[in-house]
């Protein structure tokens, strides 16, 4: 069957192979196009966006299905040929101001070591038999940051701890005076030191990441108010989602693709020829490599 030419110099990429960006320019191609092969295509990617090099990023179940897998013919020819005859679709990639603000936004989101590192606190604190947290809902805030740092600085009283409350624990004295009645040794007000450095430092540096995507999304504040006014989205969230999906919804043919890229997508896995749907999972998207 003739199939007819759409790019007459073209280039198709095994990511696996290490191909220059001089290389592909030296050929004169005007595309390029590459399968989506974990996250191994995403430098080659940024190289020839940074070179103006027309980039489709492809499926490979869309490459499968196009033509199938035939041994005898190399990866990067067939996707070479299936491109230079305008038979592959690239996925979407957002730009690259989006992909930059996706990527603080996701870091600050994987600060969860902060959350782990007070629940160790915690736990060395009632190694010592101090139960601070069964008084104060959050042994972090200011009273208990004042308590744990008396602590620390060698402070045993439990009433004198008692007495630094602010706030609402003003009236819990008696509650926090049997909470800060234990036992602490100098290893533990050591290691209760570095943990809250620790603590201090994954604040400021989430501090940073907040007023570096406050600056990136300033252009979309709009779009923020609109997605805050949803019961449950507070500012973060609504941050995260611009991150993600971006504001143009237009790329989107239905709710379903954006469902469906955004790695939300219901699939069904068939087990030993029962036609009956038995699992549901997540649909693998390219947005999860992104």
């Amino acid at each position: 069957m003739y199939m007819q030419v759409v790019y007459q110099s073209c280039c198709g990429l095994d990511i696996h192979k290490k191909i220059l960006v001089d290389w592909v320019k030296s050929k004169e191609c005007s595309h390029v196009a590459m399968e989506s092969t974990g996250v191994y295509w995403k430098p080659i990617y940024n190289l020839l966006e940074l070179n103006e090099v027309e980039t489709l990023v492809v499926n490979a179940q869309h490459i499968k299905a196009v033509l199938g897998r035939k041994t005898d013919v190399k990866d990067a020819e067939r996707i070479a040929d299936l491109l230079r005859h305008g038979l592959l679709k690239g996925s979407y990639i957002p730009d690259r101001d989006q992909r930059e603000l996706r990527k603080l936004v996701r870091y600050r989101h994987s600060l969860i070591e902060r959350t782990r590192e007070v629940n160790r606190l915690q736990k060395v604190l009632e190694g010592a038999n101090i139960k601070l947290d069964s008084v104060a809902s959050n042994i972090m805030g200011v009273s208990g940051r004042v308590m744990i740092d008396a602590i620390i600085q060698d402070v045993n009283d439990p009433a004198l701890l008692a007495s630094l409350a602010k706030g609402k624990l003003k009236n819990k004295k008696e509650a926090l005076e049997k909470a800060l009645n234990g036992l602490i040794g100098s290893h533990q007000k050591m290691i209760l030191a570095t943990q809250l450095a620790h603590i201090d430092f994954l604040d400021q540096k989430i501090r940073d990441l907040d007023r570096e995507v406050v600056d990136r999304t300033l252009p979309f504040e709009k779009d923020l108010e609109l997605l805050d006014t949803i019961p449950g989205i507070g500012r973060r969230s609504a941050e995260e989602i611009i991150a993600e999906i971006g504001t143009d919804m237009n790329r989107f043919p239905s709710d379903a693709h954006l469902s469906s890229w955004a790695g939300m997508s219901l699939g069904q896995n068939e087990v030993q020829g029962n036609e009956n749907p038995v699992k549901l999972e997540k649909e693998i998207t390219h947005s999860e490599e992104l």
